[in-house]
């Protein structure tokens, strides 16, 4: 298994690292209310973003498949959806030495799910990490059936002392008003 890590992604690279993005969140299109796959121009500019960090991740040498594609930053302005302010109140020390990180997303492809290439994604990333603080946000889905959040755990269990906590959870809730009979 290869790794490299980018800060702008070429853009002879963008189409396959597409392609790999949109088949590993494909089936979150209907299993969630909130957007999990970002529009195709939305990620290409994330891709060429130099604040956030892209891992990719290849079966072996150079000329095989990308297998899994992550993104890590410390520069919370470049997530959309999270709150600096939250994570400087949280935690001051360390977002003051820019040691908190949000990961975006890890994308894995469905044909190399259970090979170990997500939790050596995650390994990949602690290097950066530690010490330090990642946030990472989870769909209801993927906490409840598909067991990310404990996964991750595990994985970072075996690595070293990590202290989990939830910080946050965002509900929908629906009204349906049946047709008047």
């Amino acid at each position: 298994m290869r790794i490299e890590t980018h800060e702008v992604l070429p853009e002879v690279m963008l189409d396959e690292a597409w392609r790999l993005y949109s088949a590993a969140f494909d089936d979150l299109r209907i299993m969630a209310v909130q957007r999990h796959l970002m529009s195709r121009e939305d990620f290409d500019a994330q891709m060429s973003d130099p604040r956030v960090r892209k891992y990719l991740v290849y079966e072996q040498g150079h000329g095989t498949p990308l297998t899994a594609v992550g993104t890590l930053t410390n520069d919370l302005a470049a997530a959309p959806l999270i709150s600096p302010d939250f994570f400087r109140h949280r935690w001051p020390a360390f977002y003051a030495r820019r040691q908190v990180w949000y990961v975006g997303f890890y994308a894995v492809h469905p044909e190399h799910r259970g090979s170990g290439v997500f939790a050596r994604l995650i390994e990949e990333m602690v290097k950066i990490i530690a010490p330090g603080v990642a946030v990472v946000d989870f769909c209801a889905y993927n906490e409840d059936v598909a067991q990310l959040p404990r996964f991750v755990l595990g994985v970072l269990e075996d690595i070293g002392e990590v202290r989990p906590q939830r910080l946050d959870a965002q509900a929908y809730w629906s009204y349906e008003f049946p047709a008047a009979s």
